[in-house]
């Protein structure tokens, strides 16, 4: 159903373009967000002005009428925001070991207040995107040494809304992918701590979650997953633990997102690296109901 909100005439598509934008650029604010709209859209005022303020109020409004889930705002009154920084105490020893010698390594799911606020500093401080939280179904995973110390943290979060290469690899059409979304997971954040220089530990540990994310996710949200996805920059990463860890990159993003009429709104290129959790995954995410 296509409403009218701040003048602008707004389809389901336009309000499922902006969640994508939060999804696939985790690290923007709404700030961020609100420019990079009005910039796609060409939203300025008759003195070449953006209207900012104009595009905050609908994304205020479309998120209070549940079409978009936007970040917590950069700053808050109350004490318990979540991207109020926080310092949490952790051994930053270098670690140069072989693989065998951390053994066993656990891994945890964060689900208590002191292992989120050590998953959440742990990406505010050293993961090139930071962390500003959340949104919609997601699992955090930390991951410790034998002796308990902190090698790495990895967050699963919803899938791109709409992605080429990876929609033409499964199959989809718009109204299955519509339908079956909820059935694939983004790694949107992979993090091995930089004073952790061990070999073969990011592809050992991208099998170990492969093995066990659909039994958490069942657990954790009541239905099943069949993919992994995640979208490597080129200009950073080569992508190699995900390669050794037998992910296929798929195609590469174009470089700039949907609904650019003016071919502005630039990001970077990002190579896809899809991860089929079942034997059958296309079949499954084409044909399940």
């Amino acid at each position: 159903m296509n409403i009218t909100i701040q003048g602008r005439l707004l389809t389901p598509e336009h309000m499922r373009w902006i969640q994508s934008l939060l999804i696939e650029n985790p690290e923007w604010h709404r700030t961020r967000l609100s420019r990079e709209i009005c910039t796609a859209w060409d939203w300025m005022a008759s003195n070449g002005q953006m209207k900012d303020m104009a595009c905050r109020t609908m994304l205020l409004k479309l998120e209070r009428k549940g079409y978009i889930q936007l970040p917590p705002p950069l700053k808050s009154g109350g004490g318990n925001s979540f991207n109020k920084r926080v310092s949490v105490i952790h051994s930053t020893e270098d670690i140069l070991n072989s693989l065998r010698d951390l053994t066993p390594i656990r891994i945890e799911i964060v689900q208590d207040s002191d292992a989120l606020k050590l998953f959440k500093h742990l990406l505010q401080e050293y993961h090139y995107l930071g962390f500003s939280g959340t949104v919609g179904q997601n699992i955090k995973y930390l991951i410790f040494d034998k002796q308990n110390r902190p090698l790495a943290c990895m967050l699963f979060g919803s899938a791109a809304w709409q992605v080429a290469s990876r929609d033409q690899w499964i199959g989809w059409n718009t109204l299955t992918r519509q339908s079956h979304l909820h059935l694939i997971t983004n790694n949107m954040r992979f993090l091995i701590l930089p004073w952790v220089k061990v070999p073969h530990l990011a592809s050992h540990l991208l099998g170990r979650i492969a093995r066990r994310i659909r039994a958490d996710w069942m657990q954790k949200y009541g239905h099943p997953i069949h993919l992994l996805e995640t979208f490597v920059e080129r200009d950073r990463f080569r992508g190699t633990s995900y390669q050794a860890a037998n992910w296929h990159c798929v195609g590469q993003t174009q470089g700039r997102s949907r609904n650019d009429r003016y071919s502005t709104l630039q990001v970077p290129i990002k190579d896809v690296y899809l991860y089929p959790l079942v034997k059958n995954a296309q079949e499954v995410l084409c044909y399940e109901t």
